[in-house]
């Protein structure tokens, strides 16, 4: 009998970051143009907010992935650096130190040793990558993808409040765009959580949770400034 088995850890890097940037993208453009339009402003100037919103949001989540995976992956480079050098000055030392985590893992000092060395000789730095330090290649720093990932789906994420505001009139425009980014946040977390593997409806609703409390803390925010003025 055939057996295969559907792993999804290899999808952590892009996932994390897409769904971040589309999450992003929905609820802080939405919550952008609610506040705005409870100002009781324009309907020009909530499209402009919205527009300016989107394209500020794409370049700072673009920004901010792109830094925060470099530290990740300066870090991982850094470890490589230190057990590359420890290899080279003492590799009976660390043959040593696999078959005790070996060992740890349930194999017998005799075959944790011999398993040490036959992976070693395939492969030194990525065995100790791998089950030392924690690095596998499946979960590796990738800046420019996370980049381009969350800068790309917080556009798609934004676009679609935004353009909701574009058809809808004002008079409708906080109650329908509240409404459907609420949809849109349902289906994105549902999304997922079916790529990750996790319940589809668990994944729905705190996506939707989170999103409906920051459209209506920002509504608020507009309303009180609409008094205010």
């Amino acid at each position: 009998m055939s057996h295969h088995e559907m792993h999804r850890s290899h999808r952590i890097g892009w996932l994390r970051a897409s769904v971040l940037g589309a999450n992003d993208g929905i609820v802080s453009t939405a919550s952008l143009i609610i506040g705005v339009a409870s100002a009781s402003t324009t309907h020009e100037h909530i499209l402009i907010a919205g527009a300016a919103g989107l394209v500020a949001g794409a370049m700072s989540m673009a920004a901010g992935e792109y830094v925060s995976v470099s530290s990740q992956s300066d870090t991982e480079k850094a470890d490589l650096a230190v057990e590359k050098k420890s290899l080279n000055e003492d590799y009976e030392f660390e043959i040593n130190e696999l078959a005790e985590i070996y060992e740890d893992r349930g194999l017998n000092s005799d075959l944790a040793k011999q398993v040490a060395i036959q992976l070693m000789n395939h492969d030194a730095l990525g065995t100790h990558a791998r089950d030392e330090i924690g690095i596998s290649e499946n979960v590796r720093a990738q800046p420019v993808q996370a980049a381009f990932s969350s800068a790309g789906t917080f556009t798609i994420g934004a676009t679609l409040p935004l353009f909701t505001a574009w058809l809808v009139p004002i008079a409708h425009l906080v109650l329908i765009v509240a409404i459907l980014s609420l949809i849109f946040l349902a289906i994105l977390g549902g999304i997922a959580a079916q790529a990750g593997g996790a319940s589809i409806i668990k994944g729905a609703i705190r996506v939707t949770f989170w999103g409906a409390l920051a459209m209506s803390l920002t509504a608020m925010v507009g309303n009180l400034f609409s008094i205010v003025v």
